[in-house]
């Protein structure tokens, strides 16, 4: 094949990424520094180039954490760096967000980390996970890596900081050990000079201190900007309430759940003991049957005592030939309680009283406690503030299910006799915000 020209000239700053030869690389980039346009021409030049006759059908993705973010943030790069290629007879596929060469049968896709399910069974040669910082940590271990496998492909991670605990963070601190490893590379705007300093003095201006340094400095340690539940879970750190919670037999085990029919079904599992809220054990799946989640309940071999879930259940399907949820359950030996409606307000505010009374298990809990460290309120660009609701993205399950967990667990009677004094005491003395279960209006009382 004659020398095909790509009509890319990489920047100075990504000179080191494109030489790298280390199957695991990542590139953490301050905002508009061009690591899109990186990843795309990366893909381009892996599937043009890839010539191994006991790897046939090379294919290559690029991933989002949404589809129609892919859509709008890489096909536009990847339709106009591959456009120079039809002479070779590239084809191009806006519908399956897709082009393809037949000289060596190369493929390279966009796809959306929402559905990660649609990736299972495939295999590719490489891929690059883009804003990494909002892709659940459960797909790169459960999806991303064994579509790798067979075929040793190479994994491209990128993004810019939202605190340690997501995908984005732990992969960062993974390449700082394994250097060997690992590319790593970090680009702050104070130091790449990418953005004109005139241009960063007018950003610093128009943002917080914490959202500046999070989104032009790279900085992991600024608070997330909007986190719904971020004072409170800073002072569960702080006092050392996430660590080793063990499963008491003696007790019976309550679940909390958020109901996904397209997409994410979450789980959280507690116990109660003189007012306190032991949360032992998290799970979350997509795309699957109740008859699924059921056998998950049956295979933690725990004590159950009450399964809450949304009010909806009465009437989702889930399939299973159009009987609810609770009809499947029941069927399968399981009875789920349904919970009344209420407002999203009103879970997030029972969610902070509750997790001051939360010991959470760091192990078993990690992939829901990332949801709830990095559940925010939306931000609206146009009036430059959060709205009053939270975004919608995959955080969302795991704190939907802690707020239906938060809303029910008071009505669980007590291990043991009596509460401790001390308890109630303190209890006592807070005005606990609490709906209203006769109607869909809150209303203030004391528990």
């Amino acid at each position: 094949m004659a020398n095909i020209v790509i009509p890319y000239r990489p920047r100075e700053q990504f000179l080191g990424y494109h030489n790298h030869d280390k199957r695991f690389g990542i590139s953490v980039c301050h905002r508009r520094a061009g690591k899109t346009v990186a990843r795309i021409n990366k893909l381009l030049k892996a599937a043009l180039e890839f010539n191994d006759p006991l790897k046939p059908m090379p294919r290559f993705a690029y991933i989002a954490p949404y589809r129609s973010q892919a859509k709008d943030i890489a096909w536009a790069y990847l339709n106009w760096y591959a456009s120079g290629l039809k002479e070779i007879g590239m084809r191009p596929n806006l519908q399956d967000l897709s082009i393809y060469f037949p000289h060596n049968g190369a493929t390279v896709r966009l796809y959306g980390a929402e559905n990660a399910n649609s990736l299972r069974g495939l295999y590719f040669d490489g891929i690059a996970a883009d804003e990494a910082q909002d892709i659940a940590g459960v797909t790169l271990n459960t999806v991303i890596l064994p579509c790798l496998a067979d075929r040793q492909g190479w994994l491209d991670v990128s993004g810019t900081p939202k605190g340690w605990s997501n995908l984005l963070g732990r992969l960062v601190k993974l390449a700082q050990k394994e250097p060997d490893d690992w590319f790593l590379q970090i680009l702050k705007a104070s130091e790449s000079k990418i953005l004109p300093d005139k241009e960063l003095a007018l950003q610093r201006k128009l943002m917080t201190d914490a959202q500046y340094r999070q989104e032009y400095e790279c900085d992991f340690d600024a608070a997330i900007t909007g986190a719904v539940y971020g004072e409170w879970i800073s002072d569960l750190i702080s006092k050392n309430r996430i660590t080793k919670v063990s499963y008491d037999s003696a007790l019976p085990v309550h679940t909390a759940w958020d109901l996904g029919y397209g997409d994410a079904t979450a789980i959280w599992f507690y116990q109660v003991h003189f007012g306190e809220v032991r949360i032992i054990d998290y799970y979350s799946n997509n795309n699957e049957g109740i008859q699924h989640y059921i056998n998950v309940l049956s295979g933690k071999g725990y004590k159950y005592g009450k399964h809450r879930v949304p009010h909806d259940a009465l009437h989702g399907t889930m399939a299973a030939g159009g009987k609810s949820i609770i009809l499947q359950a029941s069927s399968l030996g399981y009875t789920l309680i349904p919970i009344p409606r209420d407002t999203i307000a009103n879970r997030i505010e029972a969610g902070r009283k509750t997790l001051e009374v939360c010991w959470f298990d760091a192990e078993k809990c990690n992939d829901g406690l990332d949801c709830l460290k990095q559940y925010q309120y939306e931000y609206d660009k146009d009036k430059q503030m959060f709205k009053d609701s939270p975004l919608h993205d995959w955080t969302s399950h795991g704190s939907d299910a802690f707020g239906y967990l938060a809303q029910t667990w008071r009505e669980i009677k007590p291990a043991g006799n009596k509460e401790p004094a001390q308890f109630w005491e303190h209890q006592q003395a807070k005005d606990i915000f609490f709906p209203d279960r006769s109607s869909n209006k809150p209303r203030r009382s004391r528990i």
